[in-house]
């Protein structure tokens, strides 16, 4: 299939809620590229506008580090988005294929995503959706950060055009304050970062249970458990950073920069670095699962 008289549609190598992606060719610059077509939503009549404020979200970001947009459109009725084509698979698939990965490269990888993330939350960008199938590398193992689907512009709470009672998000790698069904910030995206770390190291997420919502009361009041009781190779720095990630604070946490920054300077190497004392103890007073509000 031929898509605005230049995208030849090859193979399907992705699908999810609102859109399918495809392996295609850009015949008018000969090169190769992804098409994501909005999939048929008679029964959401936000799912247009929600495309297209993922198109303009990801278009205000040219970084090595984010799925680069190129081009967006509309074809016989369905809307289109084309971007750089990621060939080295997503996180998820290394983790399905490789299990959990070395600290050096998890530490590259953190701080990829974490410039990424600095570069969009500078931008008045929120993620909201950091997760390991979100997260894609290129054949020589750079990070792109994908699939602005569910993002949001912080100085707009309207912009994610979610239905009120929505928490947003993957409850795996949700942050405590999304779990109380607060709007969210910045530190969301950190934290869920975190989430993907850990679980890059050990093999499995910080939390897990039967149901979604148990996962939410996981993160809200349990402390995870520390990675170097399941990884013993990991250095003392390490563990001590990434439960800092993992603080219930949202205040607690450093900065996409700041994460940035303490991972390519290659402080995971060294000896712990005092945490603030919010991170000491990573229990909280018991509180429940408020209904959610507009994410």
């Amino acid at each position: 299939m031929l898509i605005a008289g230049r995208y030849r549609l090859r193979d399907t190598i992705g699908r999810g809620a609102m859109g399918e992606v495809w392996r295609a060719f850009d015949e008018t610059l000969g090169r190769p590229v992804a098409v994501k077509l909005l999939l048929p939503h008679d029964s959401d009549p936000t799912a247009s506008s929600r495309f297209r404020l993922e198109a303009q979200t990801a278009g205000r970001l040219s970084h090595p580090n984010v799925v680069g947009v190129l081009d967006f459109g509309e074809f016989e009725g369905r809307l289109f988005l084309v971007m750089e084509l990621v060939d080295g698979g997503s996180l998820d698939d290394v983790l399905s294929v490789s299990g959990p990965l070395s600290a050096e490269r998890v530490a590259r990888i953190a701080a990829q995503a974490a410039v990424g993330l600095a570069l969009a939350h500078r931008q008045g960008i929120v993620h909201r959706d950091i997760k390991p199938a979100n997260l894609l590398l290129t054949a020589d193992d750079t990070l792109k950060i994908g699939d602005f689907g569910i993002a949001r512009f912080f100085d707009d709470p309207n912009s994610a055009l979610t239905a009120t009672g929505q928490i947003v998000g993957t409850s795996l790698y949700l942050a405590p304050e999304r779990a109380l069904g607060r709007t969210a910030a910045p530190a969301s995206d950190v934290y869920s970062l975190g989430c993907v770390l850990y679980q890059l190291l050990t093999g499995r997420p910080p939390f897990q249970a039967d149901s979604p919502l148990a996962v939410l009361h996981q993160h809200l009041d349990a402390a995870p458990v520390p990675p170097r009781q399941l990884r013993t190779d990991l250095s003392p720095a390490f563990e001590s950073y990434l439960l800092g990630l993992l603080a219930k604070e949202a205040e607690s946490r450093p900065t996409a920069e700041e994460v940035a920054d303490w991972f390519g300077r290659g402080s995971w190497r060294g000896a712990p670095e005092p945490l603030p004392v919010a991170h000491q103890g990573h229990g909280r007073s018991k509180q429940s699962l408020a209904p959610a509000t507009r994410s």
